[in-house]
């Protein structure tokens, strides 16, 4: 499992104050826990804790360079903000960005446009993109899988490798009216997802989203992750900072034939990731 740490993100208050106080050693801290607990990426995220967002995702990138060595999954809908994140990567670093929909009423190009980005990285940065077009986020499992086979269609023919191609099928709050529903939309997606291309995409997810606003928050969060696993699942972006999250993943993964089996397989998939 590829596992992106969510916590350098300006919606969480001690990275908002960091950022307005300039404080690195918040942000240092967060990226080098994130990475002994696991995450193979950081996502960075300005959110609205800066007007200049240019700027500040310039600032986090180079901060959290200073403390770890972990890919950066530089997270933002506005190109222009994940460029200027791109300005201050040094040379040879592992990177994602985060996230393209297949197209927007007011951009229909969004997707090559993040896949030109993606290109313009030695040796190619990987990219998430959306199950969401001109429409919004689809409401059903048929419209999902449609959009992803568009995006991989279209990657196909820029030649952009299905295997730096992260699709997120988009989880919605569980809490939401009439959302609940989603969730096994999500899962069923998944599957099909799956089987797209070969090499498949990989298949990713804003975990902490389904359970925005519910009791029971890792409780709800850990029981997806291991049934998305069991779909074929093998990214989220989650709080590798939550134990029980991480047990429940490497049980999931172990059970799915995906680690091998002893007795202390917890502190072999700790000490591995």
């Amino acid at each position: 499992m590829i596992l992106i740490g969510e916590r350098i993100n300006g919606m969480f208050s001690d990275v908002k104050r960091a950022i307005a106080d300039k404080d690195e050693a918040v942000i240092v801290e967060l990226a080098r826990k994130q990475q002994q607990a696991g995450a193979a990426y950081l996502d960075i995220n300005v959110g609205t804790a800066a007007a200049d967002q240019h700027e500040t995702m310039r600032w986090l990138v180079e901060t959290v360079q200073k403390s770890c060595d972990a890919g950066l999954c530089l997270d933002s809908q506005k190109p222009d903000v994940i460029a200027a994140g791109l300005k201050a990567v040094k040379p040879g670093s592992r990177v994602l960005l985060n996230s393209a929909p297949l197209n927007r009423k007011n951009d229909e190009a969004i997707l090559d446009k993040y896949m030109d980005m993606a290109d313009s990285v030695e040796p190619g940065a990987c990219l998430i993109a959306l199950c969401m077009n001109t429409e919004g986020v689809p409401q059903n499992i048929d419209n999902r899988v449609a959009i992803a086979a568009e995006i991989v269609q279209h990657a196909m023919e820029r030649s952009f490798d299905t295997q730096r191609l992260f699709i997120d099928p988009i989880v919605l709050p569980v809490k939401v009216p009439n959302a609940q529903v989603q969730a096994g939309n999500v899962l069923a997606a998944i599957e099909q997802i799956s089987y797209l291309a070969d090499p498949p995409p990989h298949i990713t997810m804003g975990l902490s989203n389904l359970s925005q606003g519910a009791g029971e928050r890792s409780l709800i969060n850990r029981i997806f992750l291991a049934m998305a696993v069991s779909r074929g699942a093998d990214s989220a972006i989650a709080d590798v900072f939550d134990r029980r999250l991480i047990d429940a993943l490497a049980t999931a993964e172990l059970l799915m034939n995906r680690q091998l089996y002893s007795d202390s397989f917890l502190k072999v998939y700790r000490n591995h990731h």
